[in-house]
């Protein structure tokens, strides 16, 4: 039986799409079961820390016998919602927005853009991906109503603006790749990717901390 999710720490959810893809790569290679030491070694997180994990889940395997790959899987699709599509949409189709378009998260998991919005006027109309862009005034408009998460890849002097109307429009969750540092309500959850703190971040350690 599941545990209350809702007391699970934060750094354990952040874990658990890495656990399911893994294990959907043992599944694909016909392996049965994994131990938590084979789970660690692949995904780069500590045995110790996988078992506790697990553990908020209750009893998922056995000692000596490991984890049988077959239940992880069902179990983290049905904990993940993996089998539930969740409907994004794409604001500021710049190099990295195209990117996201022509990639669209659908081909790998649950996840796909289904809209996409712009103020430049010559994308405007254009379709990427599948995905037609509209012009960012009209988003208040063309928001579906089951769409709750947006992908913010805009300049990060509009990256507040941007974020403000999204909140107003319904919006409740944002995948933020620019730098900005979004000030939102309580009741809206965003996630900042800074990829130049990452590079940044990678290369001090390099030079600091040679493996």
């Amino acid at each position: 039986m599941k545990s209350d999710q809702t007391k699970i720490p934060q750094a354990t959810a952040k874990r658990l799409p890495l656990y399911y893809r893994f294990l959907e790569n043992l599944q694909a290679s016909g392996k049965q079961r994994v131990s938590s030491t084979e789970l660690s070694e692949a995904v780069k997180v500590d045995s110790a820390t996988i078992r506790r994990d697990f553990s908020y889940f209750g009893a998922l395997g056995k000692k000596g016998y490991g984890y049988n790959v077959s239940y992880l899987l069902s179990f983290f699709r049905e904990t993940l919602n993996q089998d539930e599509l969740t409907k994004v949409i794409l604001v500021g189709v710049g190099n990295l927005g195209t990117a996201f378009m022509h990639y669209n998260f659908s081909k790998n998991n649950n996840t796909q853009i289904v809209m996409a919005f712009d103020v430049m006027e010559d994308k405007i109309g254009q379709e990427m991906g599948g995905v037609t862009i509209h012009h960012f005034d009209t988003l208040e408009k063309m928001l579906p109503e089951e769409v709750t998460v947006a992908i913010l890849t805009v300049p990060v002097h509009a990256a507040q603006n941007i974020a403000d109307r999204l909140v107003e429009a319904g919006i409740k969750g944002i995948l933020n790749f620019t730098p900005a540092r979004l000030s939102v309500p309580d009741s809206v959850r965003v996630h900042h990717i800074d990829l130049s703190v990452e590079l940044q971040s990678l290369v001090y350690f390099l030079k600091h901390y040679p493996v």
